[in-house]
């Protein structure tokens, strides 16, 4: 039986770089419809202070993958437990012959997969000369969303809020320096000053919407990455039905993400969505066509994401003779 490489979040981050993760979430959702395996798929159950769910999806990079990852995701376990947010594993599998390729830590692979999209996602829905941004959450999540920023939009002024004010002072003396911008901390008095800001990117557990439509000049890229269960929002769906919708996966948004909240109410219907981000990756549907657009990217989060990172992992672990081998059965 052939051995299986277990990678620790150490390894991971030694493994993929942010520019590299980019680069392959980029390539990952232009050949989304050429060669894929698999379609991405999803499960969820919920528990009583968090959930369950199970991403599934195959990959062709020359060798098929396929993965599935299995996320714990308790939004009260760094206060509760002292424990991350997100904790879990991807199962890595060479897609011809099902041989189980590798296990790897999921908190690293959810973190810098859900970050690099959205700097993909930036690229083609933000107007070049944006840089400007509000940042709603400032976990570990936060950071690596304008670490992932940075690398595709030249960014001058940060205005963060976090619920908790520490946190988001924590972000803004690692950051400011590290990015070279000013970052400010605010409160409640951030929504008045959103309207200045050329991106909004809102990374929170929150279960009802906080951001609206008058909060939003016009020309602004939001990144609502928060909504990856039905009874998450951070969006108003007056600000969804006023904008250029652009989902990660149709099906998926259409019921776990800020997208289902917008079809129940009546807001929007799935013809209003513009395109899913692989068609504007592949330019087979422009994204933003226009300055005075406001542009939304509804990310919930898919297998195609993981494994492409998951892969890119495994390969560079596999070159560099790094990890532990261990065999399963006989």
């Amino acid at each position: 039986m052939a051995d299986t490489l277990i990678l620790c979040r150490a390894d991971i981050a030694a493994l993929v770089p942010l520019d590299d993760c980019i680069a392959a979430m980029e390539d990952a959702w232009r050949g989304q419809n050429d060669g894929m395996p698999a379609p991405s798929g999803v499960l969820g159950v919920h528990v009583a202070s968090g959930g369950f769910h199970v991403k599934t999806a195959g990959l062709d990079r020359g060798r098929r993958y396929f993965a599935a990852k299995l996320n714990a995701n308790f939004p009260e376990n760094r206060a509760r437990h002292g424990l991350p947010t997100i904790q879990g594993v991807v199962a890595l599998f060479d897609g011809d012959d099902g041989r189980l390729l590798a296990l790897l830590d999921s908190m690293e692979i959810t973190r810098l997969r859900t970050g690099a999209t959205t700097a993909v996602a930036a690229k083609h829905l933000s107007r070049p000369d944006a840089s400007r941004v509000a940042l709603f959450g400032c976990g570990a999540q936060g950071h690596v969303q304008l670490q992932a920023l940075s690398r595709v939009r030249a960014l001058r002024h940060v205005i963060a809020h976090d619920r908790d004010r520490p946190a988001a002072e924590r972000l803004a003396r690692a950051l400011g320096p590290e990015l070279d911008v000013d970052i400010d901390v605010m409160g409640d008095e951030i929504f008045d000053q959103v309207r200045t800001s050329d991106i909004v990117v809102t990374c929170t557990p929150a279960r009802s919407p906080f951001l609206r439509v008058e909060h939003v000049g016009a020309g602004t890229f939001i990144a609502a990455i928060g909504a990856d269960r039905e009874d998450k929002q951070e969006l108003d769906v007056a600000l969804l039905a006023a904008g250029r919708v652009v989902v990660d996966a149709l099906e998926q948004c259409a019921t776990i993400g800020e997208l289902h909240h917008a079809l129940d109410a009546g807001a929007m219907t799935r013809d209003d969505v513009r395109a899913e981000l692989a068609d504007v990756v592949a330019g087979r549907i422009p994204g933003r066509v226009a300055a005075e657009e406001i542009t939304i990217f509804d990310s919930t989060g898919t297998g195609l994401q993981d494994v492409a990172a998951s892969a890119l992992a495994f390969e560079r672990a596999v070159a560099a003779g790094r990890g532990m081998r261990v065999q399963f059965g006989d």
